[in-house]
């Protein structure tokens, strides 16, 4: 090994809640943590804007100010925030061995132990009105932005477990929901389809896609197709919820890391600890359970503290 390639103790990738809580345990321990950000610093929070579900902010804080709080937090312990994006890796299979990780297609730097914060993407329809209204009304999380809706009327696109769940959650607050299944059938399983027929103000529009988001600043209603009839409507809702899913952002980790088969990094049991030494995972990439801030922050520490007790072995 050459003696000019950088060597770092501690190597975070990726800038959100898992990250940034990893970097504070990680630092105060004194492991010199480095972080590269990724392409969307500050992760999916940066998209939402109020986050009223993280204790210790009785009035709420807006996404994107936390995650400046919470780098400036690691920063004070001696985090170093550097803005790039991991784009190879390269693990070792040995105990105490160097993990060769490559910035940006071409720097390269030495990581004794690497914590992987690289979160989950959730997927979204793709259409300009839609994107144009993320933020607006739109949203890929029911439990985080649910309350928002209070008594008022919302739908929710998605066809499994997670938007029968997150379908029925919106039916307790909002006064009507509307759930748009494309297919003749839902994914999800029998328990949480008879959990959606029982709910009263819970519509089911089978055979339908959203055709166009209506509203200019916000959300104001709803223009969809039946693809088997061709048949046009529109219904007028304050909030779009996506929930047809999450990609977890761990393409350059397959063929290294146990993955399942959506992707999702698998650690033993109640640890970060993924199959290879000195290399741990923490928050939504290896979470498609609980997916909150609070929960990636959490297992955050976790991983900051099983990769300090793995470098205590190496003495």
């Amino acid at each position: 090994m050459s003696d000019t390639i950088e060597k770092i103790k501690c190597l975070i990738i990726g800038s959100g809640p898992a990250g940034y809580t990893a970097a504070i345990y990680a630092a105060r321990a004194d492991m010199k943590p480095v972080m590269y950000t990724g392409m969307e610093p500050g992760g999916q929070l940066t998209t939402t804007t109020e986050v009223d579900n993280f204790p210790g902010y009785p009035e709420g804080i807006d996404g994107p100010t936390m995650m400046i709080q919470l780098q400036q937090q690691a920063e004070r312990f001696g985090t170093e925030v550097r803005i790039g994006m991991v784009t190879a890796v390269e693990f070792s299979k040995e105990k105490g061995g160097w993990h060769k990780i490559t910035v940006d297609g071409s720097k390269e730097v030495l990581a004794q132990t690497v914590i992987i914060s690289t979160g989950a993407t959730a997927k979204y329809l793709g259409l300009p009105s839609e994107q144009k209204l993320r933020g607006g009304g739109v949203s890929a999380c029911a439990v985080c932005d649910g309350f928002f809706y209070r008594n008022q009327d919302v739908a929710i696109v998605g066809a499994g477990d997670t938007a029968a769940e997150e379908a029925t959650y919106l039916a307790n607050i909002c006064k009507s929901v509307t759930m748009l299944v494309r297919k003749d059938v839902m994914r999800a399983s029998k328990a949480m389809q008879h959990r959606v027929e029982n709910t009263p103000n819970l519509k089911v529009l089978f055979n339908t896609e959203v055709e166009e988001v209506v509203g200019d600043q916000v959300v104001e209603g709803l223009k969809m197709i039946n693809n088997a009839t061709g048949e046009k409507s529109e219904i007028a809702i304050t909030g779009l919820f996506i929930a047809i899913g999450h990609k977890p952002n761990t393409d350059i980790f397959k063929g290294q890391l146990d993955m399942d088969e959506t992707g999702y990094l698998i650690t033993s049991g109640k640890t970060t600890k993924t199959n290879l030494p000195g290399v741990f995972a923490s928050g939504d990439v290896q979470d498609k359970e609980y997916r909150q801030a609070i929960t990636a922050a959490g297992s955050g520490c976790m991983a900051a503290l099983d990769a300090e007790r793995y470098l205590a072995t190496l003495h």
